[in-house]
């Protein structure tokens, strides 16, 4: 039995697999990326080159957290759990060579003050100049991604950017009926403990209506993960 089907049939034990289906390792996805498509009962699944050598049972999980997505349904396995978990653990490593120095310093500042320097850094860069993505973590590579705007902004705004991102590398995500949470009330208490948060995200605001062309924004509807392992970007 191969991969997708096993995976299908350990979910829905009672249906029948009617589908056809291939999985291709591929060079163009960042590390332990993913996704699936599907066309006319064909599951095509992309998977990156790093889980060639990760266990079958974990990578029964990802494509279980595939098939949920794409056929929208939503229920728990332990393979799943056993996904998961391996993806709250790739932090550990993961090569730590990239390092903006001004990131860098925004970075020491808010894990000195909020974090009692206990965060291990991650890699830190810039991204576009976005006023819709403010900020991003990347769990499979370990990344904080903070948008050009901040480049020239207050240091405290950035600095919310940053703790706001640090957050999600703390806290991870939780899963519950084939849905992952990752601004849970924990994250939620823990994000407003920011010195004047809600005058720095009104700041923020303000900072990005500067760069916007149209439509409306705001912090939280930017500050969101890219998880492209769920063949998404939210």
């Amino acid at each position: 039995m191969d991969l997708v089907e096993e995976s299908f049939r350990r979910l829905f034990p009672d249906k029948d697999f009617v589908f056809s289906s291939k999985i291709k390792y591929s060079g163009k996805f960042k590390d332990f990326n993913a996704n699936v498509r599907l066309r006319n009962n064909f599951l095509e699944f992309g998977f990156s080159r790093k889980w060639r050598g990760v266990s079958r049972e974990i990578q029964i999980g990802l494509v279980q957290s595939l098939l949920l997505k794409i056929l929208k349904s939503r229920m728990d396995s332990t393979n799943i759990d056993l996904y998961n978990s391996f993806v709250k653990s790739l932090h550990l490593s993961v090569p730590k060579d990239l390092s903006d120095p001004f990131l860098e310093d925004s970075f020491v500042r808010v894990n000195d003050k909020y974090f009692f320097g206990l965060v291990e850094r991650p890699n830190l860069c810039w991204g576009s100049n976005s006023f819709r993505r403010l900020g991003s973590y990347d769990y499979q590579t370990d990344t904080v991604v903070v948008s050009t705007i901040f480049s020239g902004a207050d240091l405290d705004l950035l600095d919310y950017v940053m703790y706001h991102e640090l957050l999600h590398k703390k806290h991870k995500f939780s899963f519950k009926n084939g849905r992952n949470y990752h601004h849970t009330s924990v994250f939620r208490s823990a994000e407003s403990k920011f010195d004047d948060s809600a005058d720095v995200e009104r700041r923020i605001r303000l900072l990005s209506s500067k760069h916007r062309r149209g439509g409306s924004s705001s912090l939280f509807g930017s500050l969101k993960r890219n998880f492209s392992f769920f063949n998404r970007k939210l």
